[in-house]
């Protein structure tokens, strides 16, 4: 059963050996250049994508648009997405123990922001690698430091208690 990673988790690539990435610093936030007119009434959130790469070789990195999705509120309507405030990764070389990050600016109705789901499909030297989903919600705290196992709370403790309860029934 795939569960999904937490906002601030680290996933693991095993087919790029030492490539990882997180979606973290998920907050309300205005965007730099101002707002997006579509985007009246909405709340602004932002959120970063972080790719490090501990591996021996460099490699190349492409993060753009699509292939980031987001989705918000209990039904995972898509969140608006402004293209022309984030800043995304085109085709960045990432050599070992380097990290380069992308910052997504996005808004939503303010109720709908407590659950927001994320989803990355990075591609790594012209491949696409396996789709990955975070979930967290603006507001709620996101691991910090060597405890992050027993500080996860709120909407994140409750999707992995119930995706892995699922799995549990779906064994017996």
């Amino acid at each position: 059963m795939y569960e999904p990673n937490v906002v601030g988790d680290w996933h693991e690539y095993d087919e790029h050996a030492g490539l990882r990435v997180r979606v973290h610093g998920l907050e309300a936030a205005e965007p730099p250049r101002g707002r997006d007119d579509a985007a009246e009434g909405l709340t602004y959130f932002r959120l970063r994508v972080t790719v490090e790469n501990r591996g021996e070789r460099h490699l190349g990195i492409h993060l753009e648009d699509g292939q980031i999705d987001v989705r918000i509120g209990r039904d995972g309507e898509a969140a608006f997405i402004d293209w022309r405030n984030s800043q995304f990764i085109e085709g960045f070389d990432v050599y070992p123990l380097r990290r380069v990050t992308a910052v997504l600016y996005a808004a939503g109705t303010e109720d709908s922001l407590r659950q927001v789901d994320v989803q990355i499909q990075l591609r790594v030297e012209e491949e696409w690698a396996d789709r990955r989903l975070w979930t967290g919600g603006v507001g709620l705290q996101e691991p910090l430091g060597l405890h992050a196992g027993t500080l996860r709370d709120g909407l994140a403790l409750q999707v992995s208690d119930f995706l892995r309860e699922q799995a549990e029934e779906g064994t017996a």
